[in-house]
């Protein structure tokens, strides 16, 4: 849970909180006997035992298959299928070692897939925080269109803090749920510029969804960094 300033359209401001909209299910997995069932993770094998490894052991295919023929190389008996529990992601070199020192960069796409540009990849810093309030911009877009022209790739909700915000937010959800639509929201001053959440994170476009029931109200910030756009066609080559 995080902390932003959000001011509504009439320029008032206020601190409210943001948390990660989560709906967890309530599942149990039962195997053909009703027992339940968990999860797990394994391990599958090691890098000394994967296929790249085993291929530079023995220098060639050939080898490497008649290798597989006599025996079990690829197998260890003391890792492969231990259980893994509280594991942390690393990266590796093209040695299979592990890199310490990581350079990121951005590669921009063609529309056909080709490589247009490799730049190092910016860190940004996050520009949502109490001291930066979000402001009412007032653009309204459709549900329908909005769904038919954006990818939304993840939300957060926004929750009051006390009292006085719940009345500041309620207020907001109603008139978003009057006008059946997603109001765009930026960062900056004039409400333009993308939102960053965290350093080094994606900026997103967000569209605030409002909705009431009762004395009850849900504010939903959909984030979006992919806008659908109709393909050019290409030009005809046919002769008439």
């Amino acid at each position: 849970m995080a902390e932003l300033s959000i001011s509504n359209s009439a320029g008032r401001d206020a601190v409210v909180s943001m948390s990660s909209v989560a709906a967890p299910l309530r599942v149990r997995w039962l195997d053909p006997n009703g027992r339940a069932s968990v999860n797990v993770r394994f391990v599958k094998s090691t890098i000394e035992h994967e296929y790249p490894a085993l291929l530079a052991e023995a220098g060639d295919p050939a080898t490497l298959s008649q290798r597989l023929i006599d025996g079990d190389p690829e197998i260890d008996l003391e890792w492969i299928g231990c259980f893994l529990q509280n594991t942390s992601r690393v990266l590796v070199d093209t040695q299979r070692q592990i890199a310490h020192a990581v350079e990121q960069f951005e590669i921009v796409r063609n529309p056909d897939g080709s490589q247009r540009d490799r730049r190092p990849r910016a860190m940004p810093l996050p520009n949502v925080t109490p001291e930066t309030p979000l402001r009412w911009s007032g653009k309204m877009i459709a549900k329908d269109e909005a769904l038919r022209k954006f990818v939304f790739s993840t939300k957060v909700q926004l929750k009051h803090i006390n009292g006085l915000t719940y009345d500041f937010l309620y207020a907001m959800a109603k008139e978003l749920e009057s006008k059946q639509s997603l109001m765009l929201v930026g960062a900056g001053p004039k409400a333009n510029q993308p939102l960053i959440l965290r350093r080094g994170g994606s900026p997103y476009r967000g569209f605030l969804e409002g909705r009431t029931s009762g004395d009850r109200y849900c504010l939903l910030l959909h984030l979006s960094n992919l806008e659908l756009k109709k393909p050019v066609a290409a030009p005809s080559t046919h002769e008439t």
